[in-house]
């Protein structure tokens, strides 16, 4: 009997593979071929349309300015539908349209004009587009569209005379000022665009527009099991994506299953990188369209929505993203409301969010999540956002952050917000000068550098718990505030005397705090009248980040490392971390087995008696390899 159901099981495999098509896309191809490599088609879209279950769509050298829109998904793991570049070349999926022919304007230095017809841009306009959404911020009007120097994003004015006599805008990408910028005006007929360009000539230079409000984004919901591998990927006129919106980035999985997101370069989104987030129907920016209740209310709303559309681990989330380049995207590099639960995020390199600063919203950070349950996150580096580093919103039932790397983020490395527990948050090195926000119950920080304040708030909102490793909803509450273990972290104070550095701010905490085994250097203090273990007050290591130009980074102190190991904590499982208060459940890991704690930040095997923070053997030396992290190629 074994014998025949190897034999049918070999002959159903076999049967797959002859069946599955390799399309072949070159921009030399054309849409009438076949499609076989000596056949190529032209455009990824039309390869999109063809490929069925089993089947890969290999894309050569060259730049395809299109929207992919699949018209099919996989059927499961081993029947997926691969998107690939081809070995040693590189393929780039734009949403942009270069521009020539643009005009000197008399009036003033480094002005130039293009009138472009509306037809250029197909049905959809961006620089008619306003960027709108539930809690976006800005007193100016913002547009989807921009415009590109050499793929440097210009600055968006507000008025023609603007970009005439532009200020000096100072921000994060320019802190030495910046003057090159645009202003579009739309007609019924024509766009023009105003761009002052400084001393270049743009008819000399490589100049594009965004044209397209994504870059690989099926219309249809429901297409699981894609996978998305090595193209570059850039300047798409995205929306703004709000929790309570369809979301849409220029790469978004709309409300599916399983796909696989890996070693992309994607770069220069006017709001998000990757979305992994809600549909449309189950509410779209309620709140700026409905005054009748608060944004809470309506995104409770929307919850219930998604979960009578089926919300659900069978149906919703899974994926993986890994080891991808993100940059210069204005909102988020990855976020997603609740169609993130399940999933995996790790080795991924994202830097320079919300760095030009034109407009502010609640929902801005490298890595902003809604409703990650049973999500991980861990091995990524993140560093230069404009606000958070990584950001979880709502329901982080069951997830766990570890051996991130975060430093020179602008607002905290770390947001927890109205979560119930459990979540886990261990071996990651947060160096920003502000470490953690949070306002929550039922979190574990486990073995962390902490290098910066610590902020509690206090939080009324009613917000959901679920059934465990789910999405049902058991039932809702208010966030009363602690319920937290915080063991063998390393804490580090500061010179900033209205942030406060360590465990301190939770001496007011509604539920309890269990903490042992924690190291507080350089002023940072436990929690008053509560025995923590070490506080060497006046020891400061200085940790820094050294980045190397081949793109290594390197942890650096003023103290040999090797003295820190000299202070060892307690092996955690779930039975020291217990259940948590309200939702009354363990510590686990996604599969449901109990939590352990085996390993470090590089992966290596915790002691029975654990050296405290994320690194269990420090080298005798004041300089340490945290950049590529082995862990991530997993």
């Amino acid at each position: 009997m074994k014998k025949i159901l190897c034999f049918i099981s070999m002959f159903c495999l076999c049967v797959n593979m002859l069946s599955a098509k390799e399309y072949h896309v070159s921009v030399k191809g054309s849409d009438a071929n076949n499609g076989d490599v000596s056949s190529p088609f032209k455009t990824i879209n039309w390869a999109a349309q063809k490929a069925l279950p089993g089947d890969t769509v290999t894309v050569h050298n060259g730049t395809y300015r299109e929207w992919v829109n699949p018209l099919s998904g996989g059927e499961r793991e081993g029947k997926r539908i691969l998107y690939r570049v081809a070995d040693g070349e590189k393929a780039e999926i734009k949403g942009s349209e270069l521009v020539t022919g643009w005009k000197k304007e008399k009036k003033g230095k480094g002005v130039w004009k293009v009138v472009l017809p509306n037809t250029f841009f197909g049905n959809y306009n961006p620089f008619n587009d306003r960027l709108f959404g539930d809690w976006l911020w800005s007193e100016r009007v913002h547009h989807t569209g921009d415009v590109y120097l050499n793929d440097v994003s210009l600055y968006e004015e507000f008025s023609l005379e603007k970009v005439f006599t532009p200020d000096t805008l100072r921000t994060i990408r320019d802190p030495q000022g910046y003057t090159n910028v645009w202003f579009a005006e739309v007609d019924a007929d024509n766009t023009t665009i105003y761009a002052n360009f400084g001393n270049v000539d743009p008819n000399k230079e490589t100049v594009e527009v965004s044209v397209r409000p994504t870059c690989f984004y099926p219309t249809r919901e429901g297409l699981d099991y894609i996978t998305i591998r090595g193209f570059y990927v850039s300047q798409a006129a995205t929306q703004w994506a709000a929790p309570t919106a369809e979301q849409v980035g220029m790469i978004a999985t709309h409300w599916c299953k399983g796909w696989i997101i890996e070693n992309n370069v994607i770069k220069n989104s006017r709001a998000n990188g990757i979305t992994l987030g809600k549909e449309r129907a189950s509410g779209h920016n309620l709140e700026c369209n409905d005054k009748r209740l608060d944004g809470t209310l309506h995104y409770v709303e929307v919850i219930f929505n998604t979960l009578r559309r089926g919300w659900s681990k069978e149906n919703v989330g899974s994926h993986i993203v890994r080891n991808n380049i993100i940059s210069d995207c204005e909102q988020t590099g990855i976020c997603g409301s609740m169609g993130a639960a399940f999933s995996e995020i790790y080795g991924n390199h994202i830097y320079n969010i919300l760095v030009k600063q034109q407009f502010g919203g609640a929902e801005m950070a490298g890595i902003k999540l809604h409703g990650a349950i049973d999500t991980y996150i861990h091995h990524n580096r993140i560093h230069k956002s404009g606000n958070y580093g990584i950001w979880l919103d709502w329901m982080a039932q069951g997830a766990r952050v570890s051996s991130n790397l975060l430093y020179d983020n602008l607002a905290q490395d770390l947001f927890f917000e109205v979560s119930h527990g459990p979540y886990i948050v261990d071996n990651n090195i947060s160096l920003s000068p502000r470490t953690i926000q949070e306002n929550t119950d039922g979190g574990a920080y486990l073995h962390n550098i902490f290098s910066g304040d610590i902020n509690r708030l206090d939080d009324q909102r009613y917000t959901p718990y679920h059934l465990n490793h789910s999405t049902e909803v058991k039932g809702i509450r208010t966030i009363t505030e602690g319920d937290h273990r915080f063991y063998n972290n390393i804490f580090i104070g500061g010179d900033n005397s209205k942030l406060k550095y360590g465990m301190v701010v939770f001496d007011v905490s509604q539920r309890p705090i269990y903490a042992e085994n924690n190291l507080f250097l350089n002023g940072s203090l436990p929690m008053t009248n509560k025995t923590q273990d070490w506080v060497e007050k006046t020891v400061d290591p200085k940790l820094k980040v050294e980045e190397t130009v081949d793109g290594e980074v390197y942890l650096v102190s003023d103290i040999n490392l090797q003295e820190l190991t000299s202070f060892k904590g307690k092996g955690i499982d779930a039975d020291r971390l217990g259940i948590t208060q309200l939702t009354g459940f363990p510590f686990e890991n996604f599969d449901g087995t109990p939590f352990k704690l085996e390993k470090d930040f590089f992966g290596k095997e915790r002691s029975a008696f654990p050296v405290v923070g994320p690194v269990e053997s420090l080298p005798s030396s004041k300089r340490i390899k945290v950049w590529p992290n082995a862990e991530c190629a997993r």
